[in-house]
């Protein structure tokens, strides 16, 4: 009979092992899903322009877009934009006044547009 008992002791404790282990790869595989769609699935516009300005960001394929303002150190930033080509206009009053075309915006990247009002003369649209 101790012979017996043994046994099943024995396939108790690598049973109780083989549960341990399966509950932590289930953790862990969780911690994977979770992490996984934590993902980035939108890039972002940033950049300096003349503070006071604001800063538009559209889409001409949807038309979807944002407008953004230019804080005191003159710096701009407009996140979390679906992956796709933008147009970013530069606005003094509500008026365009500089914009940049075919602005591609990726997947968790950020992509830098700078406005230089003393070159681009800043009364006019200059497109680039």
């Amino acid at each position: 009979m101790n012979t017996i008992s043994s046994i099943r002791s024995g396939i108790s404790r690598r049973l109780s092992r083989s549960l341990v282990l399966a509950g932590v790869a289930v953790a862990f595989a969780v911690a994977g899903i979770s992490t996984a769609s934590a993902q980035a699935t939108t890039g972002s516009v940033f950049g300096k322009a003349p503070t006071g300005y604001s800063i538009t960001v559209r889409s001409p394929a949807n038309g979807t877009g944002r407008t953004v303002t230019v804080d005191s150190t003159g710096r701009y930033s407009a996140p979390s934009l679906q992956m796709g080509t933008y147009t970013v206009t530069l606005k003094q009053n509500g008026q365009a006044v500089a914009e940049h075309l075919n602005v591609p915006v990726t997947v968790g990247r950020g992509i830098e547009v700078d406005f230089d009002c003393s070159v681009l003369k800043c009364g006019e649209i200059a497109s680039k």
